[in-house]
């Protein structure tokens, strides 16, 4: 069986979906309920580590399915490719902090009023096994856990053949635009 890893998505409130659907699809899954009980929200797979590339389609996911206005992204420095310090999101500037001192793995995403949200960075080369891995295990609290031991474990799954350790079954989810997929988007 093929896992499926697009985006698993499912909006903790009804104001998501009146928002309209994004035109690409964004890998990506989140803790539908954020109950802050690891240390990570989510993952998120990237197609590069260009993040001025990559950016602007997760923030426009997140802010619809959260119902949210992202106002500052931080980042590793040396994690990607390209260091805008500003990007275009839904007719607007967001400030992007970069520190070498944050976790190469994590991205995180500023709102007003709410906590930041903290997602996994697996990275664009990662086959699919690993990345289905990691995708399930970012939704599933690991307290103390960080992302390299997420990502490892999520490695060492594949390398099993044990599939998704999504405790919930097979590690699946639906695109932004509600259509199911066995394959990540490659568009």
């Amino acid at each position: 069986m093929t896992p499926r890893v697009a985006a698993h998505l499912n909006p903790p409130n009804a104001a998501a979906d009146a928002f309209a659907a994004i035109g690409s699809t964004v890998r990506l899954r989140l803790d539908p309920h954020f109950c802050r009980r690891g240390t990570v929200d989510g993952a998120w797979w990237p197609r590069s580590r260009e993040a001025a590339a990559e950016l602007p389609a997760l923030i426009a996911v997140v802010d619809q399915r959260l119902a949210q206005i992202t106002m500052r992204v931080g980042l590793h420095g040396d994690a990607w490719d390209d260091a805008p310090h500003h990007i275009p999101a839904h007719g607007r500037r967001i400030r992007v902090g970069w520190s070498r001192h944050a976790n190469a793995h994590l991205v995180s995403l500023v709102s007003m009023g709410a906590e930041p949200i903290r997602l996994l960075v697996i990275p664009p080369d990662t086959a699919v096994g690993p990345a289905a891995a990691a995708l399930a295990l970012s939704v599933r609290g690991a307290p103390g856990r960080r992302p390299a031991d997420i990502l490892g474990a999520a490695h060492r799954t594949a390398a099993a053949g044990l599939g998704s350790p999504d405790a919930d079954g097979p590690a699946h989810g639906e695109n932004q635009s509600g259509n199911t997929s066995d394959q990540p988007s490659t568009a």
